[in-house]
């Protein structure tokens, strides 16, 4: 049994099952191998690998290198680390479930909150510390930000945009997408342009992206693990897993990671600068009760 249909998975081990489908068929016979038998790793060599994999070194090295680690060494260090974490939680998850149709509205619901769920815990797994930073700091220092989505991922757009609104950024989250790309093309030096597209090839998204550095925006994708036209060209990128499967709770499960990234962000935003957004906070609260008839 593959350890993705069955048992909990950790970082690396998430990362290979998220690229396994784009990778050269040499690539994916190793991702496939370690995602079938990760136990093993810690064991083998860099030759034994290749040789067991049917294929080579130096596809193990590139495999590697895709994967963000410097070569084999760190590699199989993350994969021991990820096994350890399997071994002391014990944990024996359900993989990720589509909903079937006829389903009763109890399978559903267990089905839909356990996707939404895994779909959050999984991204935590992947998302790097070090790039959420960047993008924080990136967003402190803005005079200015856009966000650009189309479909599901205008929504997610339309949250950042309500979210930093409320601590006075100058923001914008436009559903036209021509407006998208005029706004990208005014953008100046040291503004932020936030391109969120799941796949990472949204055709729209990706020219109001390419338009914002053009104009020396720094550019952050929020898309799923592995490379895209779409984070290709960004400065910071913020990956998300989610399953990939035949009904909607697909977007349903990427859409709530989405969210979840946007809310670290905002999160990260006002706690670094929470004598100074508090205020506007209080502000936003205070009009928004007064809407309330009770």
């Amino acid at each position: 049994m593959m350890i993705w249909e069955g048992k909990y998975m950790s970082g690396s081990l998430i990362k290979i099952k998220e690229i396994l489908q784009e990778l050269s068929r040499s690539e994916k016979k190793i991702g496939k191998f370690i995602l079938e038998n990760p136990e093993k790793i810690s064991d083998l060599s860099i030759g034994e690998l290749a040789q067991m994999s049917g294929s080579s070194e130096a596809t193990v090295v590139r495999l590697c290198k895709l994967l963000g680690f410097n070569g084999y060494k760190d590699f199989k260090i993350s994969i021991t680390k990820d096994m350890a974490h399997i071994n002391k939680d014990g944990n024996m998850e359900e993989q990720y479930t589509d909903v079937e149709p006829g389903d009763p509205l109890e399978s559903i619901i267990q089905n839909i909150s356990y996707n939404n769920k895994k779909s959050i815990d999984d991204t935590l797994e992947i998302l790097d510390y070090n790039e959420v930073k960047r993008a924080v700091d990136a967003i402190i220092s803005a005079k200015r930000m856009d966000f650009y989505g189309v479909g599901a991922s205008y929504v997610i757009a339309f949250d950042a945009f309500q979210k930093f609104s409320r601590i006075n950024k100058v923001v914008t989250a436009h559903a036209d997408t021509h407006m998208q790309i005029a706004s990208a093309s005014n953008m100046k030096k040291g503004d932020v342009a936030i391109a969120i597209s799941y796949s990472g090839e949204t055709k729209d998204i990706y020219d109001s992206i390419k338009v914002a550095k053009e104009a020396e925006a720094t550019t952050i994708s929020i898309t799923k693990y592995g490379q895209s036209s779409i984070s290709q060209i960004c400065d910071i990128n913020l990956f998300v897993a989610a399953p990939e499967i035949s009904i909607r709770s697909g977007a349903m499960s990427s859409r709530i990671a989405q969210l979840n990234v946007i809310d670290v962000l905002f999160a990260g935003v006002a706690s670094r600068q929470f004598d100074e957004v508090k205020k506007y906070l209080n502000n936003t609260r205070t009009v928004i009760k007064g809407k309330r008839i009770k």
